[in-house]
């Protein structure tokens, strides 16, 4: 489906959604998905630690 687009539908793209959102509510979100991606990794982490500890007892 996606195979179609190349490196210049691509940058339009970019191009589009920068001039609709603007920079700063760009990095914004972005910087927020990355602090959500992270939080999401430790909760796995600490399911898992507790998991382990859960089976020593």
């Amino acid at each position: 489906m996606l195979s179609g687009i190349g490196l210049g539908e691509i940058l339009l793209i970019a191009l589009v959604v920068l001039l609709v959102f603007g920079v700063g509510r760009i990095t914004k979100v972005a910087g927020e998905l990355g602090s959500g991606i992270n939080a999401f990794r430790k909760g796995l982490k600490g399911d898992i630690n507790e998991e382990e500890s859960n089976n020593e007892k």
